[in-house]
């Protein structure tokens, strides 16, 4: 099923990323591997705990481009050692490249990453910059001062 979004478009501004995102959904088929949990740690920070059994940190890349985290993994075989490989009767340890997207909010950056027992956390924080941040207006006189001058002169 598609959905066609023109008619929005037309009286809409600055909402494309949106649209974008959307039509991106339906055309993504969800990856299984590797599994990944996403946590609120606060109100303004998060975490996501990536299993990546059998990588090391040599074997991940974290990268963050236009709003979008990208995790990926490669484990290299080295052929020198190919010889010296013991015969594997059952393999139930994936150990195959992946590659995980994530779409990050306007104002969320990465804090920081750490592989812990075969778990990559990457934590998330929002900053919000002060000039978008809620304020307070202050209510004043109905009354502009430059009347109430005009007034007193008058």
């Amino acid at each position: 099923m598609r959905y066609d979004f023109s008619p929005l478009f037309r009286s809409t501004v600055g909402f494309d990323r949106f649209f974008n995102l959307i039509d991106n959904l339906e055309q993504e088929q969800a990856p299984s591997y590797p599994p990944y949990n996403i946590e609120k740690v606060d109100d303004d920070a998060y975490r996501i705990s990536i299993a990546v059994a059998g990588f090391g940190e040599e074997d991940l890349n974290i990268e963050v481009r236009d709003n979008r985290l990208l995790v990926s993994g490669q484990i290299e075989k080295s052929p020198e050692n190919a010889s010296e490989a013991p015969t594997i009767v059952y393999r139930g340890i994936a150990e195959r490249t992946f590659e995980r997207r994530f779409s990050l909010a306007d104002h969320v950056k990465v804090q920081n990453a750490a592989l812990v027992n075969g778990l990559l956390h990457i934590d998330l924080v929002r900053e919000v910059p002060e000039a978008l941040k809620p304020r307070q207006i202050k209510i004043t006189s109905s009354v502009p001062k430059q009347k109430v001058l005009e007034k007193k002169a008058a």
